[in-house]
């Protein structure tokens, strides 16, 4: 098994299996690479969840054309979240919202992050500093930009598409 300091042919950082994500949408599989050097907290939580199956049918109940698309919630409102407390805020001046970003998503109030999380469709550097940036696409972005767009004056999609699984590359079969 390699480990997260080499390097695959194109001389990207190969893949560290317990830091990366396995989102399935009806499109097809998106990757996400983890990051615990910005963002431990979110990162243990997103963990969490993903190995108690939380995130499966899920709806991405938020998706804005040439901003983001937001998931998590299994309430699909906007204002649902898991059983475990509200964290704590871990901004950075060091990383930039760029298209396939992945952040917490949050109310007004700084630590009130759960399980909600958006993915970014462009560059959003209005948000830099202000949310907790916790992963990074790194395939599959195509099938993020098929979500069913929409956030009506509920904030919400009608029908939304849903995630239908959502695993650590290490749990992948589980």
């Amino acid at each position: 098994m390699s480990d997260a300091a080499s390097s695959t042919a194109d001389g990207q950082p190969a893949l560290d299996p317990q830091n990366t994500v396995y989102l399935d949408v009806k499109g097809g599989r998106v990757v996400i690479r983890l990051r615990p050097d910005l963002a431990p907290l979110h990162v243990e939580r997103v963990k969490l969840l993903c190995h108690e199956h939380f995130y499966d049918g899920t709806p991405f109940h938020r998706v804005i054309d040439g901003f983001m698309a937001q998931g998590g919630d299994p309430t699909g409102t906007g204002g649902g979240g898991s059983k475990y407390p509200d964290l704590k805020a871990e901004f950075t001046n060091s990383a930039h919202f760029l298209r396939g970003t992945v952040g917490a998503a949050r109310t007004q109030a700084p630590n009130t992050a759960n399980s909600q999380f958006f993915i970014c469709f462009a560059p959003a550097p209005f948000l830099d500093g202000q949310y907790t940036i916790w992963g990074q696409v790194v395939s599959g972005m195509e099938f993020v930009d098929g979500l069913k767009k929409g956030a009506g004056s509920s904030g919400s999609v009608s029908n939304p598409d849903k995630i239908i699984k959502m695993r650590l590359m290490a749990e992948e079969n589980s």
